[in-house]
């Protein structure tokens, strides 16, 4: 069926701000949609409300609304601009609900706007918990006893029907929000409450709880003729009790059986023909009891979900920009696919590799919170990792966190090394974000596997491989190995386990260029792989890849004329599609350093910037190789950029890629501050730096060399003083009184600052602005509450400055 002719314009809703549970995924989704809806020839108006995004960008819509995402003023866009069509299932949970308000309040009716992608009978279906239920039990599918609350005493009643636990989700919320697992009454109420308040119908299920049953969610797609597909399958480590954004996430799912995973399939394929989801991408979650196998429908998302963009970055599939596609009448089997470019989308993807995901979590912004986690989403960002194995991705994921971990193993906390044996195992029974580094403590301690599962609910086969990788790292120093012991099969060895360099420097009491100049002579280098949904079967069309040590044959080949670079065969010959005649490998290569994951302090404004550099230098002739290891971002889209790395933001990963591919430069002042940690030692390997040079960030950074820049340019600032302990402190207090602003270097979004209005506050924050980071003095200046704050952003070429804006706080 070809694309529709009847419709002209289409309005697409944004997801506004970033929240927990709601993040740049739909950013990423919305931006995709967008783009193949404007390709088609439609006329594209957006709404939304984050200033953050690439989206809002003029250039990407043909209409583009900054505009609160409420009914209101939507309906009013709706009557200026009088769209065909509306497509709300891109935009998360936000852009859904405000489009059913649209739907039950008869303004898409009375203004003659057809909503595409899913009909409100099928959101309706999937949304409304018990009407949902109701299907499941139409197709024959179980889910787990519960009852409707739509009061306070209506939930107490069904708490005397079910007993406790119980898992509370309200209808129409995202991420877990004002939902919980209750274990007695008063935790009941409280969580009750909460969901009532937040669900704008009112309404809460309360089923009984599956606590330690595996979790599985499958990413699955539809189209107009009933044409269904799956995907991607993707398992929780952790079992069911924590939200899927909170838990450490496989894909595929690796401890199902082949008829486990059939069941499973068909099951959703039935789901979105029962729920009515006609087109577009939805995701279904399942409970299995590891007992018995008994098997449990938990939700389903008759939408894009947040779970979608991991599920595209993870096989090279684009789930937005196929749903975008269905939604305006094309079938699977008429879209092409992108990364083979002989294939279609009906063509189910494969995967040759593995794929982990870490959620990012920010507890220490918040003081005193209690950071137990559920079924309400905590996480505030994530990370994704590629590797021939489970291992090896592991490994890269903990290592791409940039929250101090090196890998899985007992070094780096402290904490967890202190603890008694009967202390960690309370600390294991329950879910934390450092279960896993909690794990390899006990592992270290010799606890066996049967034990730990006892005591985490986490698959024995995950265990076992967790077990392997601790012992490998004990067998580094502390009597073990040293570096001048390690030979190539060792390194290779350690390499298939996800070990990296900082991590074995760390074991081995070297540094960590020791540790790569040892690998390096002994001939241990990476090779790096495609993602191309079809496991090698096609030739890939796009440069995605990742790196591996459990391959010897590299996809990034050597070009002719190139000082011992590479690049994929791809990027070696051919005219870039997007630029007709222009051959890539005769054009400069630079690599752009993106953020990592999201967290408070640096978040998707970054990506913003990362991309817009890969357009602005594709435009202006280079060839750009984006590095990065979020998965909700646009950057790690494949076509952002000529060539992307999908590796974690470490000195070794960066160098390697920097070895296969010899840009002439990177540029790491667009990304926030991981980038800019890395350039100093990325400019002593050689590597030149494009923008503001490694000297003068640090000049910027540090809080003491900075002062005396302004001494020496005559700008006044606040009286201020240096300080490496609590006695210099209390000295500096003396002589600057209180307030005081503590401010360590080279830190983002404030970590570590903080306000000390009296002495005895001193001590515990001079603490944490030193742990943050040791190797620097913490600045202290006297706090200046009246005055008034301005920021100005500038640019310079080295010569003339131009300010772009003055914002007063």
């Amino acid at each position: 069926m070809p694309r529709r002719d009847d419709i002209h314009s289409i309005l697409v809703i944004g997801s506004g701000p970033i929240v927990i549970g709601q993040g740049a995924e739909f950013d990423y989704s919305d931006t995709q949609a967008c783009k193949v809806l404007k390709q088609e020839g439609y006329r594209v108006i957006l709404v939304n409300s984050n200033p953050a995004t690439i989206m809002t960008d003029p250039h990407l819509a043909d209409r583009t609304y900054i505009e609160p995402l409420t009914a209101g003023f939507v309906e009013r866009i709706i009557q200026a601009e009088h769209p065909d069509a509306l497509l709300p299932t891109l935009g998360g949970q936000t852009a859904l609900n405000i489009a059913m308000e649209l739907h039950r309040s008869g303004v898409l009716e009375r203004e003659g706007v057809e909503m595409i992608g899913c009909k409100a009978q099928a959101i309706e279906r999937g949304e409304d918990r018990q009407l949902f239920q109701q299907c499941m039990a139409g197709i024959g599918l179980e889910m787990a006893r519960g009852d409707y609350a739509h009061s306070l005493d209506d939930a107490r009643r069904i708490s005397g029907e079910l007993g406790f636990p119980l898992v509370l989700r309200p209808s129409f919320t995202l991420g877990g929000a004002g939902g919980g697992i209750a274990h007695d009454l008063p935790e009941l109420e409280r969580i009750a409450a909460q969901g009532l308040a937040l669900s704008p119908i009112d309404e809460v299920l309360l089923e009984q709880s599956v606590e330690g049953w595996k979790e599985y969610e499958m990413e699955v797609m539809r189209d107009c003729r009933g044409n269904a597909i799956v995907i991607c399958s993707i398992e929780n480590l952790d079992p069911m009790g924590v939200h899927m954004g909170d838990s450490i996430t496989v894909a595929p799912a690796l401890t199902l059986s082949d008829p486990e995973y059939q069941r499973m399939r068909r099951a959703s394929l039935n789901i979105l023909e029962a729920i009515g989801v006609e087109t577009g991408g939805s995701n279904v979650q399942f409970a299995v009891n590891p007992h018995d196998g008994r098997m449990l429908v938990i939700e389903m998302n008759p939408r894009v979900s947040r779970s979608s963009a991991l599920a595209s970055k993870a096989t090279g599939f684009p789930i937005a920009k196929a749903a975008a596609k269905l939604a305006v009448g094309y079938g699977l089997d008429e879209i092409e696919n992108d990364v083979t470019g002989q294939t279609l989308a009906c063509f189910e993807p494969t995967l040759d590799y593995c794929v982990v995901k870490v959620p990012r979590f920010d507890f220490e912004k918040f003081h005193g919170s209690d950071d137990l986690l559920s079924t309400r989403m905590r996480a505030v960002g994530e990370v994704m990792a590629i590797g021939r194995t489970f291992e090896e991705a592991l490994g890269k994921a903990l290592r791409s966190l940039e929250d101090g971990s090196l890998g899985l193993g007992p070094q780096g906390h402290e904490a967890l090394r202190a603890l008694g044996d009967e202390p960690l195992a309370m600390h294991l029974s329950l879910p934390r974000p450092d279960r896993i580094f909690a794990v390899a403590e006990a592992l270290a301690r010799g606890w066996d596997v049967p034990r730990l599962h006892g005591l985490t609910g986490i698959d024995p086969w995950f265990l076992h491989r967790m077990a392997d990788i601790v012992a490998l790292t004990q067998a580094l120093g502390d009597g073990g190995l040293s570096l001048d012991e390690l030979d190539a099969p060792a390194f290779r060895l350690l390499k298939g386990y996800g070990v990296g360099d900082a991590q074995m420097a760390c074991r081995l009491g070297v540094s960590e260029l020791d540790v790569r100049a040892r690998r390096l002579a002994l001939g241990v280098r990476p090779a790096f792989k495609t993602v191309d949904t079809c496991a090698a079967e096609f030739a890939s069309v796009t440069s995605y890849h990742y790196k591996t040590y459990d391959a010897y044959e590299s996809e990034v080949c050597p070009v002719p004329g190139r000082r011992g670079g590479g690049s994929s065969d791809i990027l070696a010959s051919g005219p870039h599609p997007e630029r007709p005649g222009m051959e890539k490998a005769a054009r400069p290569r630079v690599m752009i350093l993106g953020a990592g994951p999201n967290r408070i302090g640096q978040g998707i404004e970054f990506d913003y910037c990362c991309v817009q550099a890969s357009f602005a230098l594709h435009e202006a002739g280079f060839e750009t190789i984006m590095v990065n290891c979020n998965p909700e971002t646009v950057s790690t889209d494949y076509d952002s950029s000529d060539t992307l790395f999908f590796e974690p933001l470490t000195f070794e990963d960066v160098m390697d890629i920097v070895e296969a591919t010899q840009p002439i430069g990177a540029i790491v002042g667009l990304g926030g501050q991981t980038p800019l940690k890395l350039s100093a030692a990325l400019q002593a390997a050689g590597i030149p730096i494009l923008g503001t040079s490694p000297a003068s960030i640090a000049l910027a950074e540090n809080r003491d060399e900075f002062a005396a820049l302004l001494d020496r340019l005559g700008i006044a600032y606040p009286p201020a003083r240096m300080a490496s302990s609590y006695q210099e402190a209390c000295a500096a207090a003396e002589t600057l009184g209180f307030p005081l602003l503590l401010r360590p270097s080279f830190v983002l979004g404030g970590r570590g600052m903080a306000i000390v209005s009296r002495p005895e506050q001193l001590g515990e924050f001079m603490d944490e602005a030193i742990r943050v980071t040791p190797e620097h003095p913490v600045y202290l200046d006297r706090f200046l509450e009246d005055a008034v704050e301005l920021d100005l952003d500038c640019l310079c070429d080295g010569h003339e400055v131009y300010i772009g804006g003055i914002l007063e706080h």
